[in-house]
């Protein structure tokens, strides 16, 4: 396997040995599986240093629900959720923390708050002004794929050919990014599983993981919890999803994928370890 490595701040992740859990925390009353679970900063904080205590390389931090439907928030109100709890978690862990924001203002705000990640759902597209801010902190970025808003992406998503396409995006942003001046090694991608995508479309995505790999660059992948898991094993109810997503996480660390954005990070962490075990052993 070709090596291939994540630059966060200071710090080079050979993600082509060991993938990294990416641990979710949503500090957010209407998140779709723990909306209000962690919307206190005391809490969210907590619920933090438990995943890293986990496992969990990456801690996510979002302010704002992306979920189908969602509406935006004011930046204000993004900030006051966050920003606490990026403090809280920078002087308590020595674990990498992301902001998940499609908001240039509050991406920076968290950067100087301690956050060296910037996971935007929008890929850039969103805010005129993300990239250049990901240029002067030089901050790690995850271009995202998403077809429309939050608020209209499963309105009838309408692809040629769902991989051909993502990856042709993710190719456009990337020359952006290099065209300001991100490093390249900094630029990690996600193809955005349930973002602007029907069941087919996810399924298509994941079975050809691969072609989205563009410059060699890390995959994150995003399944836990969501709604088309449910779909495939005919249950509606979200803890029904656990067991289908860890599957999710062997099947796609063996075909390449690098980074896994999780909510149950343990369990995740284990499934992960017996995969790579076993892939070592392989090569």
């Amino acid at each position: 396997m070709r090596e291939r490595t994540w630059k966060i701040g200071k710090r080079v992740f050979d993600v082509s040995r060991h993938g990294l859990i990416m641990g979710v925390l949503n500090v957010t009353p209407d998140s779709f599986s723990d909306g209000g679970e962690f919307l206190a900063a005391d809490r969210a904080t907590e619920r933090g240093i438990q995943m890293a205590a986990e496992g969990a390389d990456i801690i996510d931090v979002g302010g704002e629900s992306t979920h189908p439907g969602s509406e935006p928030i004011i930046v204000g109100e993004e900030l006051q959720r966050v920003i606490p709890v990026i403090e809280n978690l920078h002087r308590k862990l020595d674990v990498p923390i992301s902001i998940d924001t499609s908001k240039a203002d509050v991406a920076r705000a968290a950067i100087q708050a301690g956050a060296s990640i910037v996971n935007d759902v929008t890929g850039g597209r969103g805010d005129d002004q993300m990239l250049p801010l990901v240029a002067e902190t030089k901050s790690a970025f995850i271009i995202m794929h998403m077809q429309g808003t939050p608020r209209t992406m499963q309105i009838r998503p309408r692809y040629t050919d769902v991989v051909a396409e993502i990856s042709k995006f993710f190719r456009q942003q990337y020359a952006r990014a290099i065209g300001l001046n991100i490093d390249p090694m900094a630029i990690a991608f996600d193809p955005g599983i349930g973002f602007g995508k029907t069941l087919e479309h996810n399924l298509e995505v994941l079975a050809q993981l691969e072609r989205l790999r563009e410059h060699d660059r890390a995959l994150v992948v995003g399944v836990s919890r969501k709604s088309f898991l449910g779909k495939v094993i005919g249950s509606p109810e979200i803890r029904d999803r656990l067991i289908p997503g860890l599957a999710l996480t062997s099947l796609l660390r063996a075909r390449g994928a690098d980074v896994f954005r999780v909510h149950d990070v343990r369990e995740n962490v284990y499934a992960l370890q017996i995969t790579e075990a076993i892939l070592q052993r392989t090569k």
